[in-house]
């Protein structure tokens, strides 16, 4: 994931998923990169941004709806990701929602 996702004019929304890792990988980043295949086909999907240094990760994913965030969120496999999360590799997270009312980008 690199880049800046391009999403449409506002109003949309934003789940911002802020996490310390534990050490041990066991699938990780297998599965990081399925959830954000597997979140692209949802209904309702923007994009999504993700940067990780020295433990920290602060991944960004942008949806039309909290409605579709919500169906994200309850997704079979992304719960049983969310549990692994839980279980193996996170030392604790939070999940924030947002609505993003403006934005303004810088492009050359």
């Amino acid at each position: 994931m690199s880049g800046i996702a391009k999403t449409p004019k506002p109003p949309y929304y934003a789940a911002i998923f802020t996490s310390k890792r534990t050490e041990n990988d066991n699938g990780y980043n297998k599965m990081a990169e399925k959830m954000v295949e597997l979140a692209a086909k949802q209904e309702g999907f923007l994009g999504v941004e993700s940067v990780r240094e020295k433990g920290l990760g602060i991944t960004i994913s942008y949806w039309n709806s909290l409605e579709a965030i919500h169906h994200w969120k309850q997704h079979a496999v992304h719960q049983a990701a969310q549990r692994k999360g839980r279980d193996e590799w996170y030392r604790t997270y939070a999940v924030r929602i947002c609505k993003v009312e403006s934005e303004s980008v810088f492009n050359i």
